[in-house]
């Protein structure tokens, strides 16, 4: 499919939008990024072949501003926050848009999604309902630890896991400042393994693309576990697919999904995936790297020429969709960084090198700070390293190989990396392939 020379806005100027404009630039296409930041806090603006600085929030400002300069298409990639808007502008400005404003807004609100899955039976975490003006009343009887999470944000903003009911008061009105409805959710905190599945939208055809372990680590205190990396096939994906999968495929065909990838992060609980949080978007794990490496064809890929064209590509690319990866195994390894400034990153030549290594990604380069705030938030990821492998035992290998040569120094000398994947974190948990 030609499409050089074709203009690409995209909504968003943050690092990881780079992987847009880079994937773009291969098609040959024009791209341009506008958000309201100067050009020195916006890298992606930096990297792009035109910079804006329209307000994305005011639709009819949009609509005038993408006519005038002639766009071709719209995108916008790893945040909840500017999908609605996505939607409108697209839709008054007659360009593709993979979803509507009505089906982005149930899926960045955690409250009408969780209602949504319970109408399908698709399992979910419990919650408890409190009400802040009534909090001694309401909030009786709940059963300790729970975790408190705004209604609509997402990148790990606003969390917090609560012990008793103090912690729990304090919680809520933090959930409340970092939500833009001012909504909270509370819901029973659940330690068990974690799970991520990643679904694929053509045409109104449900595909599963890939379901992974999340390996998250308590190697902070006082705050969430993040990931330290993802491993596919995960051991839940049989009963996932045989099970769980054709009730969301009926939870998507009730709200007319019809194009676009979702990824569902899951809690497993007696074997099944009970999801706690979804995205109707492309995701900061990165996963289309893994995907083009291990099947052939990448997602993020696919938007664009939706964008572009209002199609998700050619046929051939969903047929080469295969959750079992081939028989073989894909991994991603999240590098976690302390807070400190990052005056060096060592070994990712090194670690390019590698024959499993699909590639590394710096999230914070040189320069940049893993800052107070950002901790227990997922911008604490300073690289990813993706790759495959041919079995497992390789894949763990490569794996502890990426963490032996990774190393990121701070301005004061000290190594930033936090403990990442041990050989216990993938006990029973990938799915053996025959």
């Amino acid at each position: 499919m030609d499409l050089k020379g074709k203009r690409l806005l995209i909504l968003g100027g943050s690092r990881i939008s780079c992987e847009i404009i880079r994937h773009a630039r291969k098609m040959g296409i024009v791209t341009a990024v506008t958000d309201w930041y100067a050009l020195e806090k916006s890298p992606a603006k930096q990297a792009a072949d035109e910079a804006y600085y329209e307000n994305t929030s005011d639709i009819d400002a949009m609509v005038k501003f993408i006519k005038e300069k002639k766009f071709d298409g719209v995108i916008t990639g790893f945040t909840d926050s500017v999908l609605p808007y996505y939607a409108e502008m697209c839709d008054k400005a007659g360009l593709p848009a993979y979803g509507t404003r009505e089906q982005f807004d149930i899926f960045i609100d955690k409250d009408k999604y969780k209602n949504l899955m319970r109408k399908f039976d698709v399992p979910t975490i419990p919650e408890y309902r409190i009400d802040p003006d009534r909090f001694e009343e309401t909030s009786a009887g709940i059963s300790y630890p729970v975790i408190v999470k705004p209604s609509d944000s997402s990148g790990s903003r606003g969390i917090t896991i609560c012990a008793d009911k103090d912690e729990l008061k304090e919680a809520i009105a933090f959930a409340t400042e970092c939500s833009k409805a001012k909504e909270f959710i509370v819901e029973k905190y659940v330690d068990e393994a974690e799970a991520t599945v990643f679904w694929l939208f053509v045409d109104g055809r449900y595909h599963v693309m890939m379901l992974g372990n999340r390996h998250v680590k308590h190697n902070q205190e006082g705050v969430l576990p993040l990931p330290v990396g993802y491993t596919f096939p995960a051991a839940v994906q049989p009963r996932f697919l045989a099970e769980t999968a054709p009730k969301m495929e009926a939870m998507f065909r009730s709200v007319g999904i019809k194009n676009g990838m979702m990824f569902m992060q899951c809690k497993v609980i007696d074997g099944l995936c009970a999801v706690y949080d979804i995205g109707y978007r492309l995701t900061g794990s990165l996963e289309y790297i893994n995907l083009k490496g291990m099947c052939g064809y990448d997602p993020l890929d696919m938007l664009i020429i939706f964008a572009l064209t209002g199609r998700m590509g050619e046929p051939a690319d969903e047929a080469k969709v295969d959750p079992y990866l081939g028989g073989r195994y894909s991994y991603n390894v999240s590098l976690l960084c302390k807070p400190g400034k990052v005056a060096e990153i060592k070994g990712l030549d090194e670690i390019r090198a590698l024959p499993g290594v699909f590639n590394a990604v710096v999230a914070h380069p040189p320069g940049d700070a893993i800052t107070p705030a950002m901790k227990g938030r997922l911008a604490q990821i300073t690289v990813r390293v993706l790759g495959g492998a041919d079995d497992i035992d390789t894949m763990k290998a490569e794996m502890k190989e990426i963490h032996r040569l990774a190393h990121v120094i701070s301005d004061t000398g000290e190594e930033m990396i936090l403990p990442g994947i041990e050989d216990s974190d993938y006990e029973g948990k990938l799915y053996e392939q025959k």
